[in-house]
Parts: structure tokens; sequence; C-alpha cells
């Protein structure tokens, strides 16, 4: 009979313990085999505009698009703001030492996070501080309202001054034995600070760090510290007030970050953020499938199992179709009505590395060996 793996692993890094938890098909003879995708559809076109290099991505990083810029990061420091029009650098830098996490931005200061633990600020490619943080983090800082804000593996949220990098406030909470080794969330909702801080949703005073609501989105369960280990994984499906995000191999969820009320909460088994529309959430989940849930309740309109055991990317929805990426570097363009297969496309034969993003009619893929690819799906 075939079988799934849970691989676990528990490692020190600095001053905290993280524990790196991943779905593999079992090997030897029983070794589950990906589904065959079959002949490509091809009903939707998907057209090549430009790639770029950005050097090899190990580390989970974080797209971000403002206007028709494109800021990405290699782990070898290499950090971009590249035009979404034409694929050319408006700025590029190499930052001294590895990289851990990125990339945050405004449009003016953009921060990564070094692997000696430090927060970088740079703007138009040039350091302006940096500064040493207690733990490590893989979460992208967040840059806004004059601010960086980290959210550190140990679960303490800083922030510091954009400007100048003088640290402003630091909140600590108490957290479990272990954390995942994955992003976690931080964003802002209007004038509000959202963090996922293990199982619970946070809202916080972005000036001082106070505390506006707290919701439960996931509890602790099991029988030892990896069974119990809860925490909101990067990727979060925001409309207006409501978000919607996933607590690792546990469940999705949406909550009024407005008021911090927790809308309704889904069963689901997945280590990816979600995305969405007006109409539905998306996930894949750890086995490849894929699913949407209806936004206003939850309730499953469809899941698709024809991309199982492909290790897939988080999804982004893009005109009709929901895209994630797989360990091959294929995209595979799914229907957002049933899921049915609409088109896929090659990117460099390595994993695609990141949940892609849509920047305008652009959609933007990065993989594992740092290719950059742009393309405009009809």
């Amino acid at each position: 009979m075939a079988c799934i793996k849970i691989q676990r692993a528990v490692v020190r890094v600095g001053m905290v313990i993280v524990a790196v938890v991943t779905m593999a098909a079992c090997s030897g003879p029983e070794r589950i085999k990906p589904v065959e995708l079959g002949t490509n559809p091809a009903l939707i076109g998907v057209r090549p505009v430009w790639n770029a290099n950005i050097g090899s991505v190990r580390f989970p990083l974080a797209i971000k698009a403002l206007g028709n810029s494109l800021f990405v990061a290699g782990s070898e420091g290499v950090v971009a703001e590249i035009d979404v029009r034409t694929g050319g650098d408006i700025w590029r830098t190499t930052v001294p030492g590895n990289l851990t996490a990125g990339v945050g931005t405004d449009g003016r200061t953009t921060a990564v996070v070094g692997r000696s633990n430090e927060v970088i600020a740079l703007v138009a490619g040039r350091e302006l501080w940096r500064q040493k943080l207690q733990a490590t983090t893989l979460t992208a800082p967040l840059v806004a309202g004059a601010r960086v804000f980290v959210l550190l593996a140990d679960r303490s949220v800083l922030a510091f001054d954009a400007a100048s990098g003088r640290k402003l406030w630091q909140q600590q909470r108490a957290g479990d034995p272990l954390v995942l080794g994955q992003a976690g969330i931080i964003m802002a909702v209007g004038d509000t600070l959202v963090t996922g801080l293990g199982g619970r949703l946070v809202g916080m005073n972005p000036h001082n760090g106070s505390v506006r609501w707290d919701t439960i989105i996931a509890s602790s369960r099991g029988t030892n510290d990896v069974e119990r280990l809860v925490d909101l994984v990067a990727g979060v499906s925001r409309l207006g007030e409501q978000v919607c995000v996933r607590a690792f191999q546990t469940m999705v969820a949406c909550a009024d970050a407005d008021k911090g009320r927790m809308l309704w909460s889904k069963a689901a088994n997945g280590a990816t953020g979600l995305s969405g529309d007006a109409g539905a959430v998306y996930g894949s989940e750890s086995d490849g499938k894929v699913a949407a849930w209806r936004r206003t309740d939850g309730e499953r309109l469809w899941t698709s199992e024809r991309l199982r055991f492909r290790s897939l990317s988080g999804p982004v929805a893009v005109g009709r179709s929901v895209v994630v990426g797989d360990e091959t570097g294929l995209l595979h363009f799914l229907s957002r009505e049933d899921g049915a297969p609409l088109n896929r496309v090659a990117t460099d034969g390595s994993a695609v590395s990141a949940t892609p993003v849509l920047v305008g009619e652009t959609l933007i893929v990065v993989t594992q060996r740092g290719s950059v690819f742009a393309f405009r799906p009809d």
C-alpha cells in the first residue's frame, strides 16, 4: 500500500528551537508517484514576456510588487527592484552575507534579513542602516507608516524607525517550545498591525505595539511538542477588512480584522498560504490537492486532485485561472470555476520557490535557481 512520510526535524537557530516539517512520498517500491498530467489542454494562452535572475533562492521569499516595480531577493544577498514592464533593473545590489527573509518595502525603504540575524534597510540599493535581532526570522519585514516591523521566530514583534533604524518598541509573547520553520504573517490592515502569533491572529497598535484584539484561529493538539506545533503561515487572502489565513496542517479560516472576530473556519491539511477573489478562497493541500472555499461561509466549492504529490506552491488567482507552481518548475493554470486544467507552462526545471504574484496583467514566478519569469495570461 502507498504511503506518505511526514519528515520532522528539530534544530536550534540562535536562541530559537525551530521545527522543520515537510511532507514527502515514501521511498522504495511503494513510493507515491505524482498523478500523470496527461495532454496539456492549452485552453487559454500564456505568453512569456521576459526573464531575469537573482541567484539561488533557498529561503521563503516574499515577492513584493508596488505599481510597476517588483522587489525580489536571492539567498546569496542579491536584492533588486525590477521594472515589471521590461524586466530591467531599476536598481540591484548585493548585501554581504546570505539572506533568510525578504522582501519588505514601501517603495522607498526596502528591508531584508541576513543570516547573522540583522534587519537591513536599503534605499535605492544603498544600505541605510542595519540592526541586530535577538532571534532568527524567516518572515519578510513589513515596511509601512515610516516604520519597519519584524516578526521573529520567538514570536516577538519589533518596530524600527524606517529612516534611522532606531528601535521604537518590542512586544514579546511567551511561546511554545517549538516554532515552525516557515514564514509567518505580518501585515497592515487599515491602521492595525496584524500578526500571526502561534495559532492566534493578533491586531496591534503600530505606534506602540499594544494589543487591540486577539483571535484564536487554531489550538495546539497532540501528545508531544512537534504534534502540538501550531502556526499561521504566510500567504493571506484579503478582501477589505476580511483576512483569510491558513494554520499549518490544521485549517483555513477567515476573520474580520477590524473587530478581530472569527467569521468561519474549516479543517484543511496544508502548509502554504492562500489566495482568493470576491467569491472564493483558494489553497494547495500538502498532498497536492487544490481546493476552493466559498469566501462568505467556507463551504467547499471544488477540489482538484489532478496535481497530487507534486509539492505545490501557494496559489494565485489570475483571470479565469488559479495558478500554482510545482517542484519541477511547471506552472499549472486551473479553472476558477471547477479546478479543471486550462494550461501549463514550463520555467527552468527547478522548483517554484515562492508563491507567484500578479502585477497588473503580468504573472511573476521565481524559481529555486533564481530565475524570475514574467508571463502574460489571456
